[in-house]
């Protein structure tokens, strides 16, 4: 079996790339958190619906050349840069460190409006369901006590596999959706 080496690339070397020509660079994070900050140029296809073909066919006659890949930290970009790889796509670059690196390196970023992120969001909601699988465990009937446990399995799972169920349920609730009409995040 082939593996493929991921690509990897600073930002600071991106920017430098950016400022010599036009670079691809696509955000794989949620319209909610791409619309709160993203690195100038960016594009924002969501991980969850990301599918590399329609992202190539998008890129105009420039298929031959580097597809850069960011999210906050990195992590949920290779995840997508495994998906264009996946898809016989292989000129494409993981951002190190992300959108968060970007920014700390003083590198132009769009704001827009604040949000609650998904990382925060997940947090709130899995400690809202075992406080309430104690509680009503203790109070209504023991059977409850099954609710903390299947959250408390679910955030394991999510560390092992570095996938989170509830943070993806929760990427498609009404309130961390942006898009308009065009499908793009608007700032």
């Amino acid at each position: 079996m082939k593996t493929i080496d991921v690509k990897t690339i600073d930002v600071k070397t991106l920017a430098e790339k950016q400022r010599e020509g036009e670079v691809d660079l696509i955000d794989v994070r949620t319209p909610v958190e791409f619309r709160e900050i993203h690195a100038d140029g960016a594009r924002n296809y969501p991980l969850d619906s990301l599918d590399p073909k329609r992202v190539l066919e998008a890129r105009n006659g420039r298929s031959a050349e580097p597809l850069y890949v960011i999210c906050r930290s990195g992590n949920r970009s290779s995840m997508g840069v495994k998906k264009f790889l996946d898809a016989g796509f292989d000129n494409v670059v993981n951002v190190d460190g992300g959108t968060s690196a970007w920014e700390q390196a003083g590198l132009p970023v769009q704001r827009g409006k604040k949000a609650i992120s998904l990382e925060r969001q997940v947090r709130i909601v899995a400690g809202f369901l075992v406080l309430l699988g104690a509680v009503l465990g203790f109070f209504v009937n023991s059977y409850f006590i099954a609710l903390s446990a299947f959250i408390g399995a679910g955030l394991m799972f999510a560390g092992i596999t570095d996938t989170c169920g509830m943070g993806m349920m929760l990427a498609k609730m009404p309130w961390n959706q942006c898009c308009d009409d065009t499908g793009t995040c608007a700032s």
